[in-house]
């Protein structure tokens, strides 16, 4: 067999997972002993499962009427056919990924999945003991049988997070794209108001969302509002610094609107230099100057 490998996603292979969860041939044939005693009786430990799942909360939520649970049934019937006859090659750990992926789409908490993969354990071991084996022998196919669902166990749950945090990934990107709607409000004039937190990593969006809108349309002037930003500190001051310098090499002057008197006090008490920096008290004291900058008057009727 391999060496042993971490797992990941590209690592979730046959052969890599059989030598990490040390699972040898003599295993699989403890395993496969094993499926001779339980399978006549895999109805009865499916609904045995069943029973005990009703009791939990998600029950009602996943599993809400009768042609589901049938179908579920049958899907358990399958998986722990295939589980007992221990036939571990790619087809097999491409199947315990499906079922990571379902969980993950279907919201079943970790918890309930290691949980039921627990209580399935028991009822496994409950059958092999009950088919009338030594003690020694009961022993070593119950800790072969744990190796095995420890592996399926593992592939389940790397799958599982690894949908969960594409999935956050996304949202966050989603957020950050609507947290930096950078708009052309007048010929050469483009407005970001910032609400919330400026972290490096919102930062960096910010700084690409500008640049690239900035190209996109050769606006002159660039207004930055933190009039929404609840604290200014060094690390912040500094990514407006620097947002402001790119935004400069690219021929935009930007503004910082929006800097209260508790803000300007905090710059000046953490002796930030924004040296060369426009700022503003209020976005329309921004704006007014952006226009006029431009060469537009805005008057009273």
């Amino acid at each position: 067999m391999n060496e042993p490998t971490n797992i990941s996603d590209d690592g979730l292979h046959a052969e890599p997972l059989l030598a990490l969860y040390r699972i040898s041939d003599e295993d699989i044939d403890r395993v496969r002993i094993c499926a001779k005693s339980v399978m006549p009786h895999l109805d009865e430990i499916v609904g045995r499962w069943y029973e005990w799942l009703e009791d939990l909360p998600e029950y009602q939520h996943f599993f809400d009427d009768p042609v589901t649970v049938k179908r579920v049934k049958l899907l358990q019937h399958k998986y722990w056919l295939d589980f007992l006859g221990a036939d571990v090659d790619e087809r097999y750990v491409e199947s315990r990924k499906q079922v990571g992926e379902a969980h993950a789409r279907i919201g079943l908490s970790l918890n309930t999945y290691f949980a039921g993969m627990n209580m399935f354990l028991e009822v496994l071991f409950d059958t092999t003991r009950e088919a009338g084996k030594e003690a020694q022998q009961s022993s070593a196919n119950a800790e072969s049988l744990a190796k095995l669902l420890h592996l399926d166990t593992a592939i389940v749950v790397a799958t599982y997070n690894r949908l969960v945090e594409e999935s956050l990934t996304e949202q966050a990107k989603s957020l950050l794209e609507m947290s930096t709607p950078v708009t052309q409000i007048w010929e050469g004039v483009l407005l970001l108001p910032i609400v919330g937190i400026i972290d490096s990593r919102r930062a960096r969006d910010v700084m690409n969302a500008t640049l690239a809108k900035i190209s996109e349309t050769q606006a002159r002037i660039f207004i930055l509002d933190i009039s929404g930003v609840g604290v200014v500190d060094t690390a912040v001051a500094n990514h407006l610094i620097k947002i402001t310098r790119a935004t400069r090499l690219m021929g935009c002057a930007c503004t910082i609107s929006g800097v209260s008197p508790q803000i300007a006090q905090t710059i000046v008490d953490l002796g930030i230099d924004l040296g060369g920096i426009q700022t503003t008290a209020t976005m329309r004291d921004a704006l007014a100057d952006a226009f006029r900058r431009v060469g537009m008057t805005i008057g009273k009727e």
